[in-house]
């Protein structure tokens, strides 16, 4: 057996229920997001669980941010 090693930092995955409640929407907006497509949040499929994980809910946060000020040169 091989021994992998995981950051200390190295966040699980989510359920959709917690993936939901980290983005304050409802778990079946979630599956309705997936089914439909409309809107773009990768998942994980383990056999028939949907998990989410931790980097790309907050990708999708900072990709939907409005009106964010940018730093740094001009």
């Amino acid at each position: 057996m091989t021994n992998i090693s995981i950051p200390n930092d190295a966040k699980p995955l989510l359920s959709r229920l917690e993936a939901a409640t980290h983005l304050g929407v409802s778990a079946q907006t979630l599956s309705a997001w997936a089914c439909n497509k409309r809107v773009s949040l990768p998942y994980v499929k383990i056999g028939r669980r949907v998990m989410y994980r931790h980097i790309d809910l907050d990708a999708f946060c900072a990709a939907n941010l409005i009106g964010a000020v940018k730093t740094g040169a001009a």
